[in-house]
């Protein structure tokens, strides 16, 4: 027998609507609760109120229609705003498909006041197709939303399910249903930061998050082809920021080269705009374009890149213009514009790239382009659209609230259980109110009267006044921090430094965690105390060291970070303790680390400098990641108007660049030589200033730098590694390292060029290790040890195109894979 709940359910069975063309009859549009058809961009919205018997008002939904014209948003659209569909019950509108494939939905909302007893402002309700989540309306609104989801089809029938709460009722304004061009998503994308895993997107149901035009230009839906709106880039870049609009609609050309990419993947307004570099006043500019976008954590997005070379052949050989991809400083790809359709002028092209959902847990997405090219030409980067779609996750949701986090953090959203549970819980809050009030007005009086200067600086209401509370939230309680590390017991130390000792620490939820204390007398003090807490307030980087919290109590400077388990780079290379690092593990460190560098000199509007890069400042985690720490001596870089920061030398002996030694100016490029400096302590194995050992080689710089340029780079190797890493890539290596110490910084390559040239050495160095596990014989070496790259100025290889290189890579491996 069917239950009461389902036997008010409206099934809305719609076979056929107006047709946009008549390529397709799966393309419905529907005007809900009108009583009048209305043509909207082309589109004809059909009332369902004529569907006749296909569909009974009385059993589950009502007509109605505003009262307030006025606060209709503005545009052709406005009309489909006017009238809505409500239901009291759960319902469904169900289409007949013909053809399979990727089906686009648009849902429109817009709460309204109306002649209805109901405030459609008041509706709670969830929106659900084919078994996925795709929307919950949960709190009042009064704007406009049109929401846009994309799935793969491939049964008879698409169903929107509507279901309100208890005690409150669903609507909808607008539906639109079409089927999406063949070829227009794939079936798969690869995965950012890997070179051979995929995520496979026919499985999940898509939301549309961002659809961007760059060239400060939005697209409306009518001049789409799938009426689809692109917003302007401007809204998400930073003020200080390097682009520059190009429009140039007659040079697109969707026709060149046979690369089938036509209007359906983006218009003409799309790839016929973009933001470049603005290089036409200095030729050596370096910088990237960053575009920032606000995303929920918790879930794997797939993005869309657009790229087409409309800017004018001022600018020299096409070939010049090559750039990398980088999204939340991870590099997704190389663009060679020579590549796309052998490098016709116009031709439209397109990258696409998952992000897991580990890279968003800050809820914020990065879109750089920066370039690689040759000084003696004008640097050209651009990049023309840019598409953000959320992935449903584990359970088939697309809704903020039903984020899946790593264990450990906590969504910035409320759940349902706690909106549930707030009112059951403000009885019991205002009672530990009151206890609480009561403990902080005895503590105050107890800390004036202790004339406890560190505690005088606090507040009536308790705060620090050392930081501002709505840019730090990280403060813990000092009985706390004792607790975690049984007070301070000197067998849980785990390192010394400057600033003090580091304790490991166990937090009562089993987290574990590092605790820098500062000691009483220690070299360091409040403002560099100050400066790291705000360094990693501000900035969150998978190889960038965590801040979990800080403790200023009782005058005491105490800095809490995730712990790394395998501790320092110093540790594992000159320590007989711990475990060697093979050759590959040490260029993935080196990766690791050199990316949370370009990410603090990229990563914002002005470069941060580390200013003490070592390796007892490179921590690892239980997988030996690397992760860049010890921020208490960084500084802001220069403004853009400047080429240095002048000031006090500060850093550790052996690791500081001369330049700033003697000129005591600062630059981006000071971090270099450090990490040149890191660089031989990782290929040789031992300490920079080494007295046990004879006078010559006392100093590892001067004694490997002589040893180098004399060619007899076998001598410098870390014994470890002696016959486990070619002769030939210790040379590339070397040769790197060298540019990074050159004496004058304007000859060294930025910390984006010496991670792009690390980069490729790790691939070269796993390809040469897949080829000695599968031995195929000559033929086999693709790329190998005998690529010659250089590291001169922007570190392009010599010869072979960096995208062809990595194609040609991938191929060999699917090869292998499928024999």
């Amino acid at each position: 027998m069917i239950s009461l709940k389902f036997s008010t359910l409206l099934v809305l069975t719609i076979l056929c609507f107006s047709r946009v063309s008549s390529a397709s009859s799966d393309t419905f549009f529907i005007n809900c609760g009108s009583p009048e058809n209305a043509t909207v961009n082309n589109r004809t919205f059909v009332s369902d109120n004529n569907l006749g018997r296909e569909i009974n008002v009385s059993s589950g939904g009502v007509s109605v229609t505003t009262t307030e014209s006025n606060s209709l948003p503005p545009g052709t659209e406005s009309t489909l705003f006017q009238t809505a569909r409500v239901f009291s019950n759960e319902s469904t509108y169900r289409f007949t498909i013909n053809q399979h494939g990727w089906f686009l939905i648009r849902l429109y909302f817009q709460p309204f006041a109306s002649s209805s007893p109901r405030d459609l402002t008041s509706a709670r309700f969830s929106v659900s197709s084919q078994n996925f989540t795709l929307f919950r309306h949960n709190k009042p609104s009064t704007t406009p939303v049109v929401k846009e989801y994309t799935l793969k089809i491939s049964t008879s029938t698409l169903s929107l399910h509507f279901r309100p709460e208890t005690g409150s009722f669903a609507f909808v304004n607008a539906l639109e249903v079409f089927k999406l061009p063949e070829n227009l998503l794939p079936e798969e994308a690869g995965l950012i930061s890997t070179t051979t895993k995929s995520r496979k997107l026919s499985t999940h149901a898509m939301e549309t998050v961002s659809r961007i035009n760059m060239g400060n230009l939005s697209v409306s839906r009518g001049q789409d082809k799938l009426w689809r709106q692109w917003d302007a880039d401007s809204t998400y870049m930073g003020v200080a920021h390097f682009g520059l609009p190009v429009v140039n609609l007659k040079a697109v050309n969707f026709s060149a080269g046979g690369n089938n990419i036509t209007e359906d993947i983006a218009p003409v307004y799309v790839y016929g705009t973009a933001t470049r570099l603005n290089s036409e006043d200095n030729p050596n500019t370096n910088a990237n374009l960053t575009w920032t976008f606000r995303v929920d954590p918790g879930f794997d997005y797939f993005l869309r890149f657009h790229f087409c070379n409309i800017i004018v052949d001022h600018f020299g050989n096409l070939r010049q213009i090559s750039f990398d991809i980088y999204v939340n400083s991870e590099r997704v790809e190389s663009v060679d514009m020579s590549e796309v359709a052998n490098g016709t002028f116009g031709a439209p092209s397109f990258v696409d790239a998952v992000m897991l959902k580990a890279m968003s847990l800050e809820g914020e997405l990065s879109l750089s382009i920066g370039g690689v090219m040759d000084v003696s030409f004008y640097p050209v980067s651009f990049i023309n659209g840019f598409e953000i779609m959320k992935l449903s996750n584990d359970k088939k949701s697309v809704d903020a609230s039903d984020a899946v986090l790593p264990k450990g953090k906590k969504s910035s959203k409320p759940s349902m259980g706690l909106i549930g549970g707030v009112s059951a819980a403000l009885c019991v809050a205002l009672v530990f109110g009151v206890v609480l009030l009561s403990f902080c007005i005895r503590r105050r009086r107890r800390q004036i009267q202790s004339g406890d200067e560190e505690i005088k600086q606090q507040n009536e209401t308790g705060e620090s006044l050392i930081f501002s509370s709505s840019k730090i939230g990280y403060r813990y309680p000092l009985a706390l921090i004792k607790e975690a590390t049984d007070d301070f017991n000197e067998s849980l130390v785990i390192g010394v430094g400057g600033f003090g000792k580091v304790y490991k620490g166990v937090l009562r939820d089993k987290t574990e965690i590092a605790v820098k204390r500062a000691a009483p007398k220690s070299r360091q003090g409040l403002a560099e105390f100050k400066t790291e807490i705000e360094m990693l307030s501000q900035f969150r980087h998978r190889h960038l060291v965590s801040l979990i919290g800080y403790c200023d109590e009782n005058s005491e400077m105490i800095i809490v970070y995730e712990y790394m388990e395998k501790g320092t780079l110093k540790d594992h290379l000159y320590d007989s303790e711990n475990q060697r690092l093979s050759w590959r593990q040490r260029l993935e460190i080196c990766v690791g680390a050199a990316r949370g560098l370009h990410y603090l000199h990229t990563g914002s509007a002005r470069a941060v400098i580390h200013r003490d890069v070592k390796s007892a400042n490179i921590l690892l985690d239980e997988s030996f990641m690397a992760k860049v720490a010890d921020f208490g001596l960084s500084k802001t870089g220069p403004d853009l108007d400047q080429t240095h920061v002048s000031t006090a030398v500060k850093g550790s002996f052996g690791y500081l660049d001369p330049e700033y030694l003697t000129r005591q100016q600062l630059t981006e490029k000071s971090d270099v030589y450090s990490f040149g400096v890191v660089m031989l302590e990782v290929l040789c194995g031992r300490p920079v200033i080494d007295p046990s050992l004879p006078r010559e080689k006392v100093n590892l710089i001067e004694w490997a730098m002589k040893l180098v340029k004399k060619g007899k780079m076998e001598e410098i190797i870390d014994p470890f590694l002696d016959g486990k890493v070619k002769l030939e890539e210790v040379k590339k290596y070397c040769e790197l390292t060298e540019k990074c110490l050159a004496q004058n910084g304007v000859e060294r390559p930025t910390m984006g060029d010496l991670l792009w040239n690390l980069e490729f050495m790790l691939q070269v160095q796993t390809k040469d290790e897949k080829e000695a596990m599968v031995d195929d014989g000559p033929e086999a070496s693709v790329v190998g040890s005998t690529v010659q790259f250089s590291v001169n100025g922007m570190g392009d290889i010599e010869g072979v195109s960096m995208s062809k290189v990595f194609a040609r890579m991938v191929v060999g491996e699917e090869t292998r894979e499928r024999d």
